[in-house]
């Protein structure tokens, strides 16, 4: 029955290099994932956003559905008219294309 009180002990001077250290693995593994996923992952989308806005007619795609057409008609900013098989003509929103297979060249002018 004999119960002492804990006394927290006092803490150390508060090295101000050892609490900058306790973050150092933080920020390594921060740079680690820029460089490695965020970073490559704006470029790829900075290129699917180029090559879209590049879209014209004639040019062969590839929709993420995975349908393999050629664009007919650039309507509007966000839809495309690509023809499918002869005679059949579907629209799909312009951010649905995953690749462009084959670019026709610019007409002269």
């Amino acid at each position: 029955m004999f119960v002492t009180p804990a006394y927290a002990q006092a803490a150390g001077g508060g090295d101000p290099m050892s609490a900058f250290g306790q973050f150092v693995p933080l920020i390594l593994i921060f740079v680690i994932f820029y460089f490695f996923l965020i970073r490559p992952q704006q470029k790829r989308a900075k290129e699917h956003k180029a090559m879209l806005e590049a879209l014209r007619r004639g040019d062969e795609v590839v929709t993420q559905g995975g349908i393999m057409g050629k664009v007919t008609k650039v309507k509007d900013d966000d839809e495309v008219e690509l023809q499918i098989a002869e005679g059949v003509k579907v629209r799909v929103v312009r951010s649905t294309i995953a690749a462009v297979v084959n670019k026709t060249e610019p007409a002269d002018s």
